[in-house]
């Protein structure tokens, strides 16, 4: 049997009696990293007086999951084995899917413990009052498909939850101020622990403050929902433009998905 275990964001006192319980009689601890998961085991023995069996304790992500996979799947059927994350849900921006998704098309029967998501919690904190979000996680590291997640995100009409590494959170402040200097912002600093820090505000005056502060740690933060309200074109109005015939193969392919080179052959 599989079991996905949550572990704590930050706090260590978040973790659940169930995952005690659960980690006392495993055979199996399959992570992210091994170095992480035995430094919370060690905490566990000293605080909690967690007893673990002679269990192994083996790196399953997203670089070797694969085969990873092969080498445990028997020991599935017939062993107790956990996955964790380094923090946080398993599966939730975390590897674990295929563990899931090999359980149910094998008939292995598996389990997900609930427990600590920064997704709810952040949410929560918020103070948004649509009570709707959406949650992305993190942005491409880089490039033109970022700016275009971005833009998508800051017209969708709902309020986006969104991680980022702390090296990159000034650069992500200062994109959306680009788009929209103007728009709310919930942004959370190491969520759980000691140095947890809240700031609600505008995306200009959040650059503001972070310009001056230590961006050291872990980043979350919530997009305010603001709705598109330019009408956009439909193909028909497009192809009636009269404008040049390579600015509109160029319209013509975003609203197609066919090539700007196939749509100015059309035009032409």
């Amino acid at each position: 049997m599989l079991t996905l275990l949550p572990t704590p964001i930050g706090n260590i006192a978040d973790i659940t009696f169930r995952t005690i319980e659960i980690l006392k009689n495993c055979d199996l601890i399959l992570c992210e990293d091994t170095r992480v998961t035995k430094h919370l085991l060690n905490i566990l023995k000293t605080r909690y007086s967690l007893e673990l069996k002679n269990i192994d304790i083996v790196s399953f992500h997203e670089h070797n999951q694969k085969e990873r996979l092969e080498q445990i799947a028997s020991r599935l059927n017939n062993q107790i084995v956990v996955y964790m994350s380094d923090a946080g849900m398993p599966v939730i921006s975390d590897p674990g899917q295929l563990l899931v998704e090999y359980c149910q098309r094998e008939e292995i029967e598996y389990d997900v413990l609930p427990g600590a998501s920064v997704a709810p919690l952040i949410y929560a904190a918020s103070g948004f009052k649509s009570g709707k979000f959406y949650f992305y996680g993190f942005l491409p590291n880089k490039g033109r498909q970022r700016i275009d997640e971005l833009h998508n995100i800051m017209v969708n009409g709902l309020d986006t939850i969104l991680y980022e590494a702390p090296h990159r959170i000034l650069k992500l402040i200062e994109q959306i101020c680009e788009i929209d200097e103007n728009r709310e912002l919930f942004v959370a600093k190491e969520l759980t622990k000691r140095y947890q820090k809240f700031y609600k505000m505008s995306a200009k005056e959040i650059l503001t403050r972070l310009k001056n502060e230590s961006t050291k740690g872990e980043w979350a933060l919530v997009v305010e929902g603001k709705a598109n309200n330019h009408k956009s074109l439909s193909l028909s109005e497009v192809e009636s433009l009269d404008i040049p015939p390579k600015a509109k193969a160029k319209l013509i392919s975003k609203l197609t998905g066919k090539s700007v080179k196939e749509c100015y052959k059309e035009l032409i």
